[in-house]
């Protein structure tokens, strides 16, 4: 995948219709946006588009899983509210995203900046269909892809809209692509990766991905203990991928092979259960029956810590523990604060979207860190190699 694509600064915007597709998927709370930052993440790009002249700016998302049907408490109103909110201007929010009356609205109003309904209210989006991304790009004169979170998907405003117009990438999306291609082309040594989450299924293809670029990698999270599983550690009643022992085996000797060290947890707080919060901390790896790993312990928190000192690139995905829950935090906000740390000491800190962006909002570092994407499975997948097609489809610089 080529990723030196035409930006911003690419083009002249004076006195052009400029379609903007950005990732505006928020939650929402009584019909009032929950979550304003990706709303925020977008606002460079926008601001840059009015101040440099456009004529219109015309946003476009998707917001929640409709399936293809109007579903009126996932219409953009709350969206455009917040948008108002945050930028002090105008805003123009339609009824739909395609069709004449629409291409009428934005021919004939006064306001600069107008927001299109969800786009998913049509099957046609998420088929990736030709003539609706036709009709999209009927509407403007260059289009801009700022959505990040949506780029690993094939549909018809992230990809196919590109074949219809001149077309760039925004500021976030240029900046994804900065720090997470850094990350797989030229990393600054020693990198050490911090992988968690739940499942080894999903991290697979990053792990072998990784394998060739870090130095080491750091595992916690329920993932951890299919691997601690293989070595015959005794995990108690904790969550593992039965089908997955012999992969997880074929990764610690291909790491082996490679000269990359696997760290592994050496002591756990675990309970019962999750809604049993009588935790306890098992000081070496031997959980005992009826007991589930929910989170690393203090010891295994000084060994990543220590492992990390020297790093001068760490890529983090996917918490340590059940961090939504205090008892099973501290792992996941102990890393969060040691990240943050190390990040104002010059070290390069990329968080890669998802539960792991989540949990350092919620330990409020996310500013203190080099990067935190926005995306969860566009990350991963851009991690594990793979060509985006929101990316893709953009014009080469």
């Amino acid at each position: 995948m080529n990723l030196n694509k035409k930006t911003l600064k690419s083009f002249d915007f004076r006195d052009k219709k400029v379609l903007v597709r950005v990732d505006f998927n928020v939650p929402l709370e009584d019909n009032k946006v929950a979550d304003d930052t990706r709303i925020r993440e977008a606002l460079p790009t926008i601001k840059y588009l009015l101040e440099n002249g456009a004529k219109k700016v015309i946003l476009c998302s998707h917001l929640g899983r409709p399936k293809g049907k109007v579903v009126e408490s996932l219409r953009m109103d709350p969206v455009a509210q917040k948008l108002k909110e945050l930028l002090g201007q105008n805003i123009l929010k339609l009824d739909d995203c395609v069709g004449e009356e629409i291409k009428a609205q934005i021919e004939s109003t006064q306001i600069r900046l107008i927001l299109l309904e969800n786009l998913r209210f049509h099957p046609e989006e998420e088929k990736g269909d030709e003539n609706f991304a036709k009709e999209l790009a009927e509407l403007a004169d260059i289009y801009v892809n700022d959505a990040f979170g949506t780029a690993h998907r094939a549909h018809a405003s992230t990809c196919i809209v590109a074949k219809f117009l001149p077309s760039c990438i925004g500021f976030l999306m240029e900046k994804e692509i900065k720090y997470l291609s850094k990350i797989i082309l030229n990393p600054d040594k020693p990198f050490v990766a911090i992988l968690g989450g739940a499942k080894v299924s999903d991290k697979i293809r990053v792990i072998e991905n990784l394998l060739d670029k870090v130095d080491k990698i750091l595992i916690g999270g329920a993932m951890s203990y299919t691997f601690l599983k293989t070595k015959g550690i005794n995990i108690g009643n904790s969550k593992i991928e039965a089908d997955k022992l012999d992969l997880a085996t074929r990764i610690l000797e291909l790491a082996q092979s490679k000269g990359v060290k696997i760290i592994l947890p050496q002591d756990h707080i675990v309970a019962q259960s999750l809604d049993k919060p009588e935790t306890k901390r098992v000081t070496d790896n031997e959980i005992p029956e009826g007991f589930m790993g929910l989170d690393i312990g203090p010891k295994t928190i000084e060994l990543f810590k220590e492992e990390l000192k020297t790093a001068r690139t760490i890529l983090w995905n996917g918490p340590v523990g059940v961090f939504e829950k205090d008892d099973f935090s501290q792992g996941t906000k102990e890393l969060a604060l040691y990240l943050a740390d190390l990040t104002s000491k010059g070290v390069t800190t990329v968080i890669g979207g998802g539960d792991s962006a989540s949990a350092v909002a919620k330990f409020k570092v996310k500013d203190k860190l080099t990067h935190v994407s926005t995306g969860g499975g566009a990350s991963l997948e851009f991690l594990e190699g793979k060509d985006l097609p929101g990316i893709s489809a953009i014009e080469d610089e």
